[in-house]
């Protein structure tokens, strides 16, 4: 894939918007963590738009998975911000993302989550639509994102990707995430059929549908065969009598390989009967998170809570504006460090006096579930 895209790379740049294009460094986990930020013209910052993260796959990189899914053009036109992180390097030197493979000390879900608290502290981002795609090893990370990030990530989709063992062993969402799977049936890198490491394609979908409540079986639809030339041909399955919000969706392309469905550019033989990344984007219109109070909410005057001194030195204190009562309280540094913390819930406040001068994101949890995070800076 790095080859097949080389061209494209360099013809692309010329054409680059560097005013919509960011390439910006985070700290976490005592790494430098890069990453790409796509701002469309139409964003002004006066209304709160989606999340999107594109997460490329194994041995790729993030402007690859940029120019390869091409979601530039939707995003132009429904407004929402795109992150495309990169993955940190393996012992042969590819880019990967933490998802059981191989043991490793990368925490990616706990890197995701500090982009969204400080992309949230930059742009006006709407805490109900995050979503999370990715192609390969991406569509695995994706998973990983539903399964323990599903108080942030609304919905997510995966292309060529599944679940590993380890991952469907730890996966427990605290609700039901909807989910869109994308897969050729004569993938040689992530097979259909699965392998030791890999859930087969049809027991990942029904662990979700379980998962999420489904009951009953699903909607099949033939996807117009547009292209005769693509060597392959595609079925839609919808599971949509499922929880709240909790509806599944399957594409399955026959005789597809590894490859994105209407991709600008064949790397294998691909499904040019639909456009994976239009169909993301339409699946995840219709799926806002529900009972989410707010992220990081700079940009409302109505926020539900107030924190403060802000600096603070000693002793912070959060009160809720509409009474609701705090279950528990943490911090996390701009390098993604969390720190526990004791709620003084008779005086409201919490002590801030042993953590070192700097940023700091304040995670509220309420006792009816919902969640909240405000910056603070401590002096």
């Amino acid at each position: 894939m790095k080859k097949s895209l080389l061209c494209l790379i360099v013809l692309t740049s010329i054409f680059t918007n560097a005013q919509q294009t960011i390439d910006k460094t985070i700290a976490h986990g005592g790494l430098p963590r890069e990453y790409r930020l796509y701002i469309p013209a139409t964003y002004t910052g006066n209304k709160a738009v989606p999340l999107v993260f594109n997460l490329h796959g194994y041995s790729s990189n993030n402007t690859q998975q940029e120019l390869y899914t091409n979601f530039k053009p939707i995003a132009d036109t429904a407004n929402f911000i795109m992150c495309l992180p990169n993955g940190t390097f393996d012992l042969s030197n590819n880019r990967y993302w933490s998802v059981g493979f191989a043991p490793s000390t990368v925490d990616d879900v706990s890197f995701i989550n500090l982009l969204i608290d400080s992309l949230s502290s930059k742009y006006n981002i709407d805490a109900k639509r995050i979503f999370s795609t990715g192609m390969s090893n991406g569509g695995f990370m994706s998973y990983s994102l539903a399964c323990q990030l599903s108080n942030r990530v609304a919905a997510i989709a995966s292309v060529t990707g599944s679940m590993t063992t380890s991952q469907r062993s730890d996966c427990n969402p605290g609700r039901a995430v909807p989910v869109m799977q994308i897969h050729g049936t004569a993938d040689a890198t992530v097979p259909y059929a699965g392998t030791t490491l890999f859930l087969p394609i049809d027991t990942l979908v029904a662990d979700w549908v379980k998962r999420n409540g489904c009951t009953g079986a699903p909607t099949s639809t033939a996807v117009p065969n547009t292209s005769l030339t693509d060597n392959s041909t595609a079925e839609r399955f919808d599971y949509t009598n499922c929880a709240p919000r909790g509806e599944v969706v399957l594409y399955k392309a026959k005789d597809g390989a590894h490859t994105w469905p209407g991709a600008a550019f064949n790397i294998g033989v691909t499904n040019m009967d639909f456009s994976a990344s239009l169909e993301i984007w339409k699946f995840f219109l219709r799926y806002p998170m529900l009972d989410v109070s707010s992220a990081i909410e700079d940009f409302n005057e109505q926020n539900s809570i107030s924190i403060y001194p802000n600096p603070v030195s000693s002793y912070l204190t959060i009160e809720s504006k509409t009474n609701q009562k705090i279950a528990a309280l943490s911090f996390t540094d701009v390098a993604g460090k969390r720190y526990a913390t004791d709620f003084d819930n008779l005086n409201n406040s919490a002590d801030v006096s042993k953590l070192a001068t700097g940023l700091y994101f304040c995670h509220v949890l309420f006792e009816n579930g919902t969640s909240l995070t405000k910056k603070f800076l401590k002096d």
